[in-house]
């Protein structure tokens, strides 16, 4: 029964509190400006006392697999040792880094973004098996675009190369640990999810056969970047449409079951999360973004990215209905994490709709019940949070040591900041009521540390 202040250790690195800023977009790319904008993005949370900081999903191969434009690749080890400047700004804090990894396969921009396809013609998807006739119906209406290359047996050992090559670069560069994207539609899940994986080699066929590309992963980064924590995403897609349309898909207690192998295969701690089988609103639950659909500036964008007005409304009206479907749940993870973290003994990280002081207490089990007795059993180790440093970069201020059991972050999920993203364009709240807020809070110097700006790092236990 751990507060938010106390200490955890992960993989054998000592993290200075339970509170982590999740995995964003930050657009930042590999241009010039790319290390100085991720200081921008990423430092403002470790200099608030933010313990431990993950920079969002980089790509792990040259061309090909982004999921979003504007995301940076770490295939080159000369980028990746320029973002050691990054991760001496976060210890500088005493914070800690991780750096998340990813491959977008069906779900990347090859797919979907339709000038993205026009200028790179020849890039097909990469995919773990032919896609679902589900998707390749969507191909057929014309809504998205399937040309993909299936992985041979030998390929996929080849990306998991990548994945340990990346790791090693991350390593010399001063990252305190990797974490994987296994889920929001990315291929770790797509091999993970009987709804993608169709394979009938040694990756495929079973669940254990299907969890192997996470054990040869692992393996690479262990090679690659010795004992550097290693953690996952694992996901339960428990949101996805019902049947007839997916009647093959991961259940809670699939998530549960790959939490438990992951641990004897030699993961330092896991993710979980409920998801969906595609890329939707099950991931960022909350209201429609009328605000971003509506801005006049983003239409170009929205047309370059999905082929025209026609289906920019297609994909708006997709929106508001999963905004229906998936309103704002607190803590929409919650079941999940409890459930896994009673069959594992590595640290349960636990993100998605957690938003108040008092409800990390009670994930973390350190808020007592009402007859002063301590109350629920743990939920998670670590609670985390994403949307809502786009509102508030220096939340941590506000929400550790303190003695206001209200204090709330201000984001209030309205997906402003993450629709635009479409676009390339930067994650940041775009909601004039809370940044209006933040402002009047960064007035009374609510955001300012005694020990923040300027502290001295914690040595790394690596």
């Amino acid at each position: 029964m751990a507060p938010l202040e106390d200490p955890i250790e992960i993989g054998g690195v000592e993290i200075p509190n339970r509170l982590y800023r999740a995995p964003l977009l930050e657009c930042a790319g590999n241009g010039p400006d790319a290390v100085e904008t991720l200081i921008e993005d990423l430092e403002p949370a470790a200099a608030s006392g933010v313990g431990l900081v993950c920079q969002g999903a980089t790509i792990v191969r040259g061309e090909g697999g982004c999921a979003a434009p504007g995301m940076t690749r770490v295939h080159d080890p000369a980028f990746v040792s320029r973002l050691s400047a990054l991760t001496d700004r976060i210890h500088h804090h005493g914070g800690r880094i991780f750096l998340q990894l990813e491959h977008g396969g069906l779900r990347s921009m090859e797919t979907w973004h339709a000038e993205y396809r026009r200028e790179n013609p020849g890039l097909e998807q990469l995919a773990v098996s032919e896609p679902p006739w589900q998707l390749r119906l969507l191909d057929r209406a014309d809504f998205l675009s399937y040309d993909p290359h299936v992985l041979e047996t030998e390929e996929v050992y080849e990306l998991a190369a990548d994945f340990g090559r990346a790791a090693g670069y991350a390593a010399d560069a001063g990252y305190d640990g990797i974490h994987l994207a296994g889920a929001n539609m990315g291929i770790i899940q797509q091999f993970l999810s009987p709804f993608y994986n169709r394979r009938d080699d040694e990756f495929g066929g079973s669940p254990g056969a299907r969890l192997r590309f996470l054990a040869v992963v692992r393996d690479e980064i262990r090679e690659r970047a010795g004992d550097l924590p290693l953690i996952t995403k694992v996901p339960a897609e428990t949101p996805a449409p019902p049947a007839p349309l997916v009647r093959r898909k991961l259940s809670l207690e699939d998530g549960i079951e790959i939490a438990r192998r992951l641990e004897r295969i030699g993961y330092d701690a896991v993710v979980p999360v409920q998801t969906s089988v595609v890329w939707d609103m099950s991931i960022t639950r909350g209201k429609y973004p009328d605000r971003a659909w509506e801005n006049e500036a983003l239409q170009e964008g929205y047309d370059a990215a999905f082929g025209g007005a026609l289906r920019k409304r297609f994909v708006s009206a997709a929106n508001r209905v999963q905004a229906l479907q998936y309103d704002f749940e607190s803590a929409w993870n919650e079941e999940f994490c409890r459930r896994v973290r009673e069959r594992v003994s590595i640290p349960v990280l636990a993100e998605g709709g957690i938003r108040e002081r008092e409800e990390m207490d009670r994930l973390l089990g350190s808020s007592a019940g009402n007859d002063g007795d301590a109350g629920d059993s743990p939920a998670c180790d670590m609670v985390g949070m994403a949307r809502p440093f786009y509102a508030e970069p220096r939340l941590g201020a506000r929400l550790l040591e303190t003695e206001d059991e209200t204090a709330r972050a201000l984001c209030e999920s309205c997906n402003n900041c993450t629709v635009p993203q479409v676009t390339g364009a930067q994650g940041i709240c775009r909601t004039p009521a809370v940044l209006r807020k933040r402002g009047e809070l960064e007035r009374k110097g609510v955001y300012d540390r005694e020990s923040g700006d300027g502290g001295t790092a914690a040595a790394s236990t690596r």
